[in-house]
């Protein structure tokens, strides 16, 4: 069988200063603004790789990273060319974890039919998205993707352990639906 690793995070922060979105979608490069859209201003990140919101108030929302070390990287990068501009961030800024996104396999096919009867806090409708979305509540909330194939995403979860013992229960929990039904063969 194999496991989950994270893909994806997204991690918040405040850099306690106001930021004028018009003037630096005018000079920095890889910068989308349109405040009749949205009212925050996309900031393409190089390296590392990643995506940041930046709002305002001085509010960051970052993506794309893999690690909180690669997070904070990034928003570092964002202090960099935000100084570029003349913002001068004169705090450390504090990250907060807001959400992993973890990505895997389980090592074999699965009828996803089957569980959207036999599981609680599912959604499936195969016409519309080919994977069936599994709620747990135990360890933690997280919300599960899986696909026929085995292939499956976690969200929802604020740190690696999380995601994997989320992971870890979704796999007891299969196994405990393999064995019901293998009973009901017999």
């Amino acid at each position: 069988m194999a496991g989950i690793k994270v893909v994806n995070l997204v991690v918040t922060t405040d850099l306690k200063h106001r930021l004028r979105l018009e003037k630096i979608a005018a000079i920095v490069p890889h910068t989308e603004y349109n405040p009749e859209q949205f009212p925050g201003l996309t900031l393409r990140i190089k390296e590392p790789k990643a995506v940041a919101l930046l709002f305002y108030s001085g509010r960051v929302v970052c993506t794309g990273t893999k690690s909180i070390e690669e997070a904070k990287k990034a928003i570092f990068q964002i202090i960099r060319i935000l100084k570029k501009v003349n913002v001068d961030i004169t705090i450390k800024p504090e990250l907060k974890l807001q959400n992993l996104v973890g990505s895997g396999e389980l090592g074999f096919k699965i009828n996803l039919h089957y569980l959207a009867i036999n599981l609680r806090n599912v959604e499936y409708e195969p016409e519309q998205f080919p994977g069936l979305v599994y709620r747990i509540k135990k360890p933690v909330p997280a919300c599960f993707l899986l696909f026929s194939n085995g292939k499956i995403v976690c969200t929802g979860t604020k740190g690696e352990d999380e995601m994997k013992e989320c992971f870890g229960q979704l796999i007891k929990e299969m196994q405990e639906l393999e064995k019901k039904r293998t009973l009901k063969r017999k």
